[in-house]
């Protein structure tokens, strides 16, 4: 496995996610325009798939911004390149933004700096699992500045229970309106504590439209949430219509017996995520998108 190789199968990765929109996306779009009866709604969605389908064809990025680069890598222990991997990823990154382009979105929070690369401090960001085995299984996650400015965190207390769940994640929704592009996806983390949450939440957005969680009652809040959310009108960009959620995924973990923490992730309509599978002689297998 050559540390160039993959480089290149990064760069891929980070082009398909800001060009290409994941068919469950787009299919969720399509259904979304199918059941609408808000003609303003109609509209936006129309325009919403044209522009995707312009992006797709064309080989540009789908939105002007082009995010914060954040990964999920689930890599074997004995996959060759595993202690390059942070340099081999923050290199593809710098690539991809001259050549896709990306836009350059990372700026130091004290010297209002931006090196132009979308690299630097944290960033990109590497959500690490490691396993026994010899391959690389990476997600990039392209996340926009819209839709992160109105993820959430909710520190209830456990008395407030799913009730309390349900009512913060309504009540933020509401207050974030159009400001995240709607039709969103949530993904929403419960338990933990403050960071957990909000990492089980980010990581929710990685499931595929209209997978449902395998815990039946996770399922089913996951179902009464989304109907309850496109109960609110807001509708697509924020304009009215009958589609403000396209899904809403929940993952748990263990609480405290004193706190009950809820952590809100909020996707815009360009839920942009591409993933591969790299073997260690590697061959590499796009499994988010046909290459």
């Amino acid at each position: 496995m050559q540390d160039s190789k993959l480089e290149d199968a990064i760069v891929t990765l980070l082009r398909l996610a800001v060009t290409d929109l994941p068919s469950d996306v787009s299919e969720g779009l399509e259904r979304a325009l199918a059941k609408e009866t808000n003609s303003t709604a109609k509209s936006q969605l129309r325009a919403i798939l044209d522009n995707i389908s312009l992006a797709r064809n064309n080989a540009i990025p789908m939105c002007q911004d082009t995010g914060i680069q954040i990964f999920y890598l689930t890599v074997g222990s004995k996959f060759p390149l595993l202690h390059q991997l942070p340099l081999i990823i923050d290199q593809a990154v710098k690539r991809a933004t001259q050549e896709i382009p990306l836009r350059p979105n990372t700026v130091d929070p004290i010297l209002h700096k931006n090196p132009g690369d979308n690299t630097g401090l944290y960033i990109p960001w590497i959500n690490w699992k490691v396993v026994e085995g010899t391959d690389l299984e990476i997600t990039a996650l392209p996340k926009g500045g819209g839709s992160e400015n109105v993820c959430k965190l909710g520190m209830l207390t456990p008395g407030q229970g799913l009730n309390g769940m349900k009512k913060f994640i309504i009540d933020s929704v509401i207050e974030a309106g159009a400001k995240p592009c709607p039709p969103t996806i949530l993904g929403i983390g419960i338990g933990g504590g403050a960071d957990i949450c909000m990492k089980i939440a980010k990581e929710q957005l990685l499931r595929p439209v209209r997978q449902r969680h395998p815990n039946a009652k996770i399922a089913m809040l996951e179902k009464d949430l989304l109907s309850a959310i496109n109960e609110i009108g807001i509708g697509p960009m924020g304009l009215g219509g009958d589609t403000t959620t396209l899904d809403v995924h929940i993952d748990v973990a263990m609480r405290h017996p004193a706190s009950f923490p809820v952590g809100l992730a909020v996707q815009c309509w360009a839920a942009r995520r591409a993933s591969a599978i790299i073997s260690k002689e590697g061959k590499v297998t796009f499994t988010s998108h046909e290459v």
